[in-house]
């Protein structure tokens, strides 16, 4: 367990030097008239992966072994390595954090410690309070956890340096965006992992089974996502990024009927389908706000923001949600009932993430120039 960990800890330090920046790229090196597209076009396959994933691994479980999980990412390494090498052109912001080049700019250690701190005593006691009991030592996380948020917060605002300026979220749209990713991301990280335990240890699908159940996601994404992130520019992103989570709530509410004896196609297909459809109309809308909502030269900062809000929505769900629909600490056994109650968990906080939407992101659609 300790090697998983710590190899997991390498693999967070690598997506942090990644996936931001990849995304930050699109901004500085396509014309605004094409960017929503490409951004839609890399919401698509960021999400037809993390679709992709479950079915793959499925299979690798269930025709070799385990350990190739692991090992199946080595090559894609080396292919991503070469390919950046190649064709990934070198950008960087001229001039930022008060006229300090970005490659000079000292690295903000005490936010860092104080963050990994808050968050993981936080997630820490979330995850050991509900299914060990509130013992001492959960106690003792999340205390810690809670005062390095607090002291997060106040190194930040007196840094000259943050790394994470908390002026970006006097933007309504910057705020707004994260704040729907935070509820709407919370809930997709809760269903992909309910559902996949749900559809094996209640349904009997194999791992590969249980993994091929989402590529539907997998399809629509890849079909829709630049198209949509296209509309989003000419009509503005609040109609898409209300009505997608509305959508993906329906989807959400559907799930609630998949139960053993219900066949896949009569009503896992449905909701699937539904829900893609929900999140092809609001990922790729809600990526284009983000990086809308901040200037250019941190075009990075704003992207690696978004993206964390992300994996920390999706981390504490699947944390919490489970204990609060009853089934905590049952990971390796039937979920029963308590999976309809975590997806109505999940419809709540779809809408919810409608609702901020609605009132907080402000249309400024981009025409293209004629």
């Amino acid at each position: 367990l300790g090697v998983l960990i710590a190899a997991r800890v390498l693999q967070g330090v690598s997506a942090a030097a990644l996936v931001p920046g990849s995304l930050a790229m699109l901004s500085a090196v396509f014309h605004p008239d094409d960017r929503a597209s490409a951004i839609g076009a890399w919401s698509g396959l960021a999400t037809v992966a993390t679709a992709l994933g479950p079915f793959l691994g499925g299979w690798l479980i269930d025709a070799v072994s385990w350990r190739w999980v692991f090992f199946i990412n080595v090559p894609l390494a080396v292919v991503a390595v070469v390919i950046a090498q190649r064709f990934v052109p070198d950008t960087r912001a001229a001039s930022i954090n008060g006229g300090v080049p970005s490659s000079l700019a000292s690295i903000d250690g005490p936010g860092a410690l104080s963050l990994a701190l808050g968050l993981g005593g936080v997630v820490f006691a979330l995850i050991e309070g509900p299914g060990h009991g509130w013992g001492r030592l959960a106690i003792v996380a999340a205390m810690v956890g809670a005062v390095s948020l607090v002291a997060f917060a106040v190194i930040e605002t007196r840094s000259s340096h943050p790394m994470v300026p908390l002026s970006m979220f006097r933007s309504r749209r910057f705020a707004g965006a994260n704040a729907v990713t935070f509820v709407v991301w919370g809930a997709l990280g809760a269903v992909f992992f309910l559902l996949a335990v749900h559809l094996q240890n209640d349904l009997g699908y194999s791992a590969l089974e249980s993994g091929a159940a989402l590529l539907p996601v997998t399809v629509i994404m890849m079909l829709f996502s630049a198209k949509s992130g296209a509309l989003s520019q000419r009509i503005g992103p609040r109609l898409p990024m209300t009505v997608g989570p509305l959508l993906t709530a329906v989807g959400f509410a559907l799930m609630t009927r998949v139960a053993p004896g219900q066949g896949y196609v009569t009503v896992v297909l449905p909701a699937v389908l539904v829900f893609a459809s929900g999140l092809v109309i609001t990922v790729a809308p809600l990526n284009v706000t983000v990086l809308a909502a901040v200037e250019d030269g941190r075009a990075g900062v704003g992207s690696a923001i978004n993206n964390a809000v992300a994996r920390v929505a999706s981390l504490l769900a699947i944390a919490v949600l489970p204990a609060l629909a009853g089934i905590a600490g049952s990971a390796g056994g039937s979920i029963g009932t308590g999976f309809s109650r975590a997806m109505w968990i999940c419809v709540g906080l779809a809408v919810v993430g409608a609702m901020i939407s609605a009132l907080t992101i402000v249309n400024e659609p981009v025409l293209p120039s004629t």
